[in-house]
């Protein structure tokens, strides 16, 4: 018996998990608990800071570098004189924005391009894929000073800097990922019953790419972190007086023999959020691949309905 036009119209279903799924079973254990903490620390630190701050971020408060206590401050001055605990709580949130959103756009940009390599094939593949391995020849740092250099120090260039770096990182991952999803009999048997491409990635490919898509994009937001601090210590990214924690490792780097928590209060939280987007997303792998392991993988002839 022909297959109907309704039965055309249905594809192979296969279960894959939400991202709900995978953030509450990665809260679920230790490891998770402990990423998230200290992510949500230095969150709520660059976000609430700016409101609680003793002085602005530009007030001059004391001597420079003069050492914290009394009437210096909790952490003392910087090398001009203004309070470093003031500085620290002004300087996250523009930094965590910039990381955030060139991550973003990294892991769509290379996102698509892996889906469209990986489900075109051909020579849309080759030209892709060649295109990334050129991106992955350079290094992210150098490829994000090259950019900035060139078209100057703006905060959309570091953004676009970024991200530009982030994307052919991206996109090998993702293309590996995809590779194996569209090799499966869900998806070959949605292809032969003719379902449009769109519809088979956006309802087969996509979904089973999420767990792996948010464990690449939690290790991409840590480089992101430690880009965008670079790009800052070196003098592209905010300018000074505005207060910024890779623009203060660079001004108060000459006084740290008197004065160290210029630099070491800054430091200090970015490692903590490299450190904590790291567990937290190494939380997220463990559980997907633990999952997925203890369920059985669905095959075309348990997918099509009988007869």
């Amino acid at each position: 018996m022909p297959l109907s036009d309704k039965r055309q119209s249905k594809t192979a279903k296969a279960p894959h998990r939400g991202i709900r799924r995978n953030l509450h079973d990665a809260l679920g254990t230790g490891r998770g608990q402990f990423g998230f903490a200290l992510v949500a620390l230095v969150v709520l630190v660059a976000v609430v800071g700016p409101f609680v701050a003793p002085h602005s971020a530009v007030e001059f408060t004391t001597a420079p570098y003069a050492s914290p206590g009394g009437r210096n401050g909790f952490l003392g001055g910087d090398t001009l004189g203004r309070d470093v605990f003031s500085r620290v709580l002004h300087g996250g949130w523009v930094l965590l924005l910039l990381a955030a959103t060139a991550t973003l756009a990294g892991v769509v940009v290379g996102a698509m391009l892996a889906v469209v390599a990986a489900y075109r094939g051909g020579w849309v593949e080759t030209l892709i894929m060649r295109g990334v391995d050129v991106g992955l020849a350079v290094p992210q740092m150098v490829l994000a000073l090259l950019l900035v250099s060139v078209s100057g120090a703006s905060l959309w260039l570091v953004v676009f800097a970024v991200a530009s770096s982030q994307g052919p990182q991206v996109a090998r991952v993702m293309y590996s990922s995809t590779q194996d999803i569209v090799e499966r009999d869900y998806v070959k048997v949605a292809r032969m019953w003719g379902t449009p491409s769109l519809k088979v990635v956006r309802r087969e490919v996509l979904p089973n790419l999420m767990s792996p898509l948010m464990v690449d994009a939690g290790i991409r937001l840590s480089f992101s972190i430690i880009i965008v601090a670079g790009l800052a210590f070196l003098g592209f990214g905010r300018q000074p007086p505005a207060a910024d924690w890779g623009v203060m490792i660079n001004e108060n780097r000459l006084g740290l023999l008197t004065n160290p928590w210029g630099v070491i209060a800054p430091a200090i939280l970015l490692i903590l959020l490299a450190i904590g987007a790291n567990t937290f997303t190494d939380a997220i792998a463990r559980t997907t691949l633990s999952e997925s392991q203890s369920e059985p993988e669905p095959t075309a002839d348990t997918a099509v309905p009988s007869e």
